[in-house]
């Protein structure tokens, strides 16, 4: 029997909090083609979760027929088979109650798996698995530390044991775009979608699985002395055969090749099996084509395996895949349109495609990567921004999308008096003491979003006299001038002033002119 196997203060937390708010409400038209991009690799997860599970199954049932036919032989190695099934079934199970708890949280109750309507939801996940009350993220983390021990006291493989190692290392790590290290549990599920953090879960249960499959072949080989290759022509399983179509991926571009190899769960060394895909006979067992159409498919075929004593057995096999249409997910993570002499966050994907094998471009200005993520700085206000990407490889990469963004000059920003930790407004009673303290006007957008600054190149103070005369004075650039201290100091308590003409530069070169302030003095 043999198978192929920068710290961030608690204030730019906020910020960072309210741009995925304003993603969540401006551009839930773009990032839906993300959370479909999730739904689907979980489906594709899901499927290959029970795959594994019947390959488990199939070892396993193997091991209990050796153990009837020689129980003193098998006693040792079927408690350990018992104990791996029995751990990696309880560790499935949690992870399945973890999933619909945190769908739970963002849908209500009645929620199900299989029909999440608060995909976006980045509450849920947290709420469930970093709650210090609980610790449920915490547990899962010592759970998955027994269990991998646990196996890989049992693969003597290496490089098998590696792989394992590796696929349920729990060690903390830097988030990218993070100046920290962050524990297993939060660097997994802070900030993270449902959809997301529910994928997440599933994949950990297919490497829970693929450890527990290795485990019952290093079992297999141990208990019947040789290596895990040779297993597959022992005796163990001589008498039951199936096949397996083991694809490199069950989701595909149109135009990207499907690649495929189609295996026999035993073989005997001495013959080689044939393989046909309908009629057409499959050299080596590879099975390569480029889909010409999108959609679900599937095909079959059969094995045919010769013994020794001249019969041969056929041993069918059907296998489905899904063609996707080329396409791209491209996101203002900020806002639906691009500002000018701004760096506007931008998010790029391609469904199925890793990030290192996903380029862009952008016309009127410049698009720069920084990590997973991009930053577009358009150039001419009123020119729109067309953003171009591709994916694949060198050599065979293509343009998968474009997105047209139009660039807008930034809204006029508030003059605002720095007091301290606090930006005055006007409007309110403010000390005197206060306002000349703070010696200059300055002026930013700063809506609870973006804190912008513009350079504020002048202004009018406007005071009236006892006959009600308003009297202007003018500014020393951003600063009061003295004449407009002088006269700040001769106002008494519950006076008032204006400031107005006030004319400030924002980066992107434009000069406004902005409403004016009143200011009352306490």
């Amino acid at each position: 029997m043999g198978y192929s196997n920068t710290r961030l203060s608690p204030r730019q937390k906020m910020i960072n909090l309210m741009y995925i708010v304003l993603i969540a409400m401006l551009a839930l038209n773009v990032s839906s083609d993300v959370l479909d991009g999730f739904t689907q690799v979980e489906e594709g997860l899901g499927r290959t979760n029970t795959d594994m599970d019947r390959r488990n199954a199939s070892v396993y049932s193997e091991l209990k027929k050796l153990a009837a036919d020689n129980p003193e032989k098998m006693g040792l190695w079927m408690a350990k088979a018992d104990s791996v099934r029995r751990e990696s079934k309880m560790l499935c199970g949690f992870i399945d109650s973890l999933k619909l708890a945190i769908v739970r949280e963002a849908d209500g109750e009645s929620a199900s798996l299989s029909e999440i309507n608060n995909r976006e939801d980045l509450d849920a996940a947290s709420v469930v698995m970093l709650n210090p009350a609980d610790g449920k993220g915490g547990a899962l983390r010592e759970r998955i530390d027994i269990f991998r021990e646990n196996v890989s006291r049992i693969v003597v493989q290496p490089q098998r044991r590696s792989s394992i190692e590796s696929a349920l290392s729990t060690a903390p790590f830097r988030r990218k775009g993070q100046s920290t290290v962050s524990s297993w549990e939060e660097a997994k599920f802070d900030n993270q979608p449902v959809v997301a953090a529910v994928t997440l879960l599933t994949k950990l249960q297919n490497d829970v699985r693929y450890a527990e499959g290795e485990a019952l072949l290093s079992i297999a080989a141990l208990s019947s002395g040789k290596s895990i290759v040779d297993v597959a022509g022992s005796d163990m399983v001589a008498n039951d055969f199936s096949a397996f179509v083991v694809p490199e991926a069950r989701i595909l571009m149109r135009g990207t090749p499907y690649r495929a190899d189609i295996v026999l769960a035993a073989v005997d060394t001495l013959s080689r099996p044939s393989v046909y895909v309908g009629d057409r006979l499959i050299k080596d067992g590879h099975y390569e084509f480029v889909p010409s159409s999108s959609g679900t498919f599937s095909f079959s075929g059969h094995i045919d395996l010769p013994h020794p004593d001249g019969s041969v057995t056929r041993h069918d096999f059907v296998s489905d895949y899904t063609v996707i249409e080329p396409s791209a997910t491209v996101s203002a993570t900020m806002m639906n349109v691009l500002y000018a002499g701004i760096d506007n966050p931008v998010s790029i994907s391609v469904p199925g495609m890793p990030q290192n094998l996903v380029q862009a471009s952008m016309t009127n200005g410049t698009l720069t990567r920084k990590g997973d993520a991009w930053v577009a700085r358009p150039a001419a206000i009123g020119k729109d921004a067309v953003i171009t990407v591709s994916a694949g490889a060198e050599g065979s990469r293509r343009n998968v999308a474009t997105h047209t963004f139009r660039v807008r000059k930034l809204p006029d920003p508030t003059p605002y008096l720095a007091i301290g930790d606090n930006r005055y407004k006007g409007g309110r009673p403010v000390s005197k003491q206060s306002v000349l303290g703070a010696g200059s006007l300055k002026a930013a957008i700063d809506d609870g979003l973006l804190d912008i600054q513009f350079r504020v190149l002048g202004f009018e103070m406007i005071v009236f006299d006892s006959m009600g005369n308003a009297i202007p004075e003018v500014s020393d650039g951003a600063s009061f001038s003295l004449r407009q201290k002088e006269a700040i100091k001769r106002l008494g308590r519950g006076k008032r002033f204006f400031i107005s003409h006030v004319r400030a530069q924002g980066p992107d070169g434009t000069v406004r002119n902005l409403s004016p302030m009143e200011i009352i003095l306490n």
